[in-house]
C-alpha cells in the first residue's frame, strides 16, 4: 500500500504520524511511504532520516494526498487538508468528530474512509490509541495548572505543593479514567491535596486502593461536583464518553461563584469540553478568564511535548497501521472488531453512534458497512 505522512499544520502541533522507525517497519513489510518534507522536523527528524528508513520525500502536502491510499496523521485534518482527501482514501488519525461539525461535514463530503484513533477499543476494555496521549495530557494538566496558579498568569498565587506551615493547593479531578489517574498521580507527587470525582464506584474503590488512601474520592453528583469545585484551587476536567461529546459537568453558574484566581484545565476540550464555559485554545494563546477564573483549554496538549508524545503514540498505533496497510481496511476490521470500532465515516456515511447522535444525523450500522464492503 502507498502510505502518506503529511506535516501537521495545526497551531503549534509538532508531532508526526510516523517516525523513521515506524516507516522502516512498514517499508520492510513491502509498503511504500511518502513523507512530506519537514514533517518530522519539530521532533528532531530530518528528511534524510526518513529517506534512510526507506521513505520517499514529497515537497508538498498536495503531493502526499494525491499519491497515497492511506493517510496517517496525528491531529484531525484542518479545512484545507479535508479538501485534499479523495473518495475511497483511508484516513487514520485523531478526529474527535462529535465536537466538530465542520470537520464531520467535510469528511462526509470527501468520500473518504475515516478511522479515529480515539474510538478504537481493546479486548479487555479501554481505548488503546487514546491511552498514551491521555497519560501525557493528564500529567501535563497539572504542570499547566500549577503554572496558571501563579499570580502573573491570573491565578491565586499558590504553590501547588505548599511549604512547611502553609497548606498546599486543593486539586479536584473530575473523571477517574486514564487522564484523571495520571493527573492525580502528578498532583500528589507535587504535594497537593487531591480529590477524584467519578460515577463508577468500582473505579473509585480501585483508585482509593491504588493511591493507598492518599486521595479523597467522591461519587459524581451535581451537589458533590458543586461543593468540590467551589472549594478548589485547581480543577481538571478529565471526562470522556468514547466517540461522543463530553457532558457539561461544571456549569457557568458554578464558575461565576468560584474564588478569583481559581484555575480550570479542560482536558476534555477535544470532545467539546466538560466545563460549560470552555472554548478551545492553542499553545500560542492557551488561557482566558471568565469571572476571574483562569481557563486552560488547549485542544492538543500533548503537542507541547511533541517528541515524547509522538514516540508514545507510534508505539500504540503502528500495529494497527500495519494491519490496515497489509490487509486493507475491510479485512483488517473483519479480523479485529475492536479496530472496526474506530471506523467513524465511510463514503459519506456516519458509522459512529456518538457522532450521529451529536449532530442528529443518520447512523449506518457497522455490520451493514462491513457486509456491503
Amino acid at each position: 500500500m502507498q502510505i502518506g505522512i503529511p506535516k501537521e499544520i495545526k497551531v503549534h502541533e509538532y508531532r508526526v504520524g510516523l517516525t523513521p522507525a515506524g516507516v522502516r517497519e512498514l517499508v520492510d513489510q513491502g509498503h511504500q511511504v511518502l513523507v512530506e518534507s519537514f514533517a518530522g522536523m519539530g521532533i528532531g527528524y530530518l528528511d534524510d532520516d526518513y529517506r534512510k528508513a526507506g521513505a520517499q520525500v514529497a515537497e508538498t502536502a498536495a503531493e502526499v494526498y494525491l499519491n497515497s491510499e492511506m493517510i496517517i496523521k496525528v491531529k484531525e485534518p484542518q479545512p484545507r487538508e479535508c479538501d485534499l482527501l479523495s473518495d475511497g482514501q483511508l484516513l487514520f488519525a485523531y478526529l474527535h468528530l462529535a465536537a466538530d461539525r465542520q470537520q464531520t461535514d467535510a469528511l462526509l463530503k470527501s468520500g473518504c474512509t475515516a478511522v479515529a484513533f480515539e474510538t478504537v477499543t481493546a479486548p479487555g476494555g479501554g481505548l488503546p490509541l487514546l491511552a498514551p496521549m491521555s497519560e501525557v495530557a493528564g500529567r501535563m494538566s497539572i504542570q499547566a495548572g500549577a503554572h496558571c496558579l501563579e499570580k502573573a498568569q491570573g491565578g491565586k498565587g499558590i504553590l501547588l505543593g505548599g511549604v512547611p506551615g502553609v497548606l498546599p493547593a486543593n486539586v479536584v479531578v473530575i473523571g477517574g479514567g486514564v487522564v484523571g489517574e495520571n493527573a492525580a498521580r502528578m498532583a500528589l507527587g507535587l504535594g497537593a491535596r487531591v480529590t477524584i470525582i467519578d460515577r463508577s464506584i468500582p473505579r473509585l474503590k480501585q483508585l482509593d486502593a491504588q493511591f493507598g488512601g492518599g486521595v479523597q474520592t467522591l461519587y459524581s453528583t451535581h451537589e458533590n461536583i458543586e461543593t468540590a469545585v467551589l472549594a478548589a484551587d485547581l480543577i481538571v476536567g478529565a471526562v470522556l464518553i468514547p466517540g461522543a461529546a463530553a457532558p457539561k459537568l461544571v456549569t457557568r453558574d458554578m464558575v461565576l461563584r468560584m474564588k478569583p484566581g481559581t484555575v480550570m484545565v479542560d482536558v476534555a476540550i477535544d470532545q467539546g469540553g466538560c466545563f460549560e464555559t470552555s472554548k478551545p485554545t492553542t499553545h500560542q494563546d492557551p488561557i482566558f478568564e471568565i469571572g476571574h477564573v483562569v481557563h486552560y483549554c488547549v485542544a492538543n496538549m500533548p503537542g507541547a511535548v511533541a517528541r515524547t508524545s509522538a514516540l508514545a503514540l507510534e508505539n500504540a498505533t503502528l500495529p494497527y497501521a500495519q494491519a490496515l496497510a497489509s490487509k486493507g481496511w475491510l479485512n483488517a476490521m473483519w479480523d479485529d472488531p475492536h479496530l472496526a470500532d474506530g471506523l467513524n465515516i465511510h463514503k459519506g456515511q456516519i458509522t459512529c453512534a456518538g457522532v450521529a447522535e451529536a449532530f442528529d444525523l443518520p447512523l449506518i450500522p457497522m455490520d451493514q458497512i462491513l457486509k456491503a464492503g
